[in-house]
């Protein structure tokens, strides 16, 4: 199982959104983030992330449907994938809680911050979890 991170404008796509849709494809990322959607496996999991306005880790979400043509994109060879939402995460983790934690400084949610969809090593997940009181599987 490979970890991911997925950003959502909270007023375009909220995580209440989300786990309302049930499953929603979630696509739309630039050329970096379309590679890291096409590979993303049934059985993945990745973090919600609400960005701009709140800047937290709100849910986890599980990969349902590997990559297929995007149907929104209006040209160019874009992909979605579908996710279902797991779980709220039980206290949401900050943008500034994880650029204030030395075990995070290489999470591609740091370095690369313009990324709306990026990977998340095993270790890094784990340590995302325990910030926000995250048990479930």
């Amino acid at each position: 199982m490979a970890f991911w991170l997925i950003k959502s404008e909270p007023d375009a796509f909220s995580w209440d959104e989300q786990v309302a849709n049930d499953v929603e494809l979630d696509g739309g990322a630039e050329s970096s983030g379309q590679k890291n959607l096409a590979a993303m496996k049934m059985g993945d999991r990745a973090f919600f992330y609400h960005s701009n306005v709140q800047r937290a880790i709100v849910g986890v979400v599980e990969i349902v449907r590997e990559a297929y043509p995007d149907p929104t994109a209006e040209s160019g060879n874009w992909v979605c994938v579908d996710v279902k939402a797991v779980g709220p995460m039980p206290e949401p983790v900050t943008l500034a809680d994880i650029k204030q934690d030395e075990a995070l400084t290489d999470l591609a949610l740091v370095r690369q911050s313009r990324l709306s969809v990026c990977p998340v090593s095993a270790e890094h997940w784990t340590h995302l979890c325990k910030m926000g009181g995250w048990t479930g599987n």
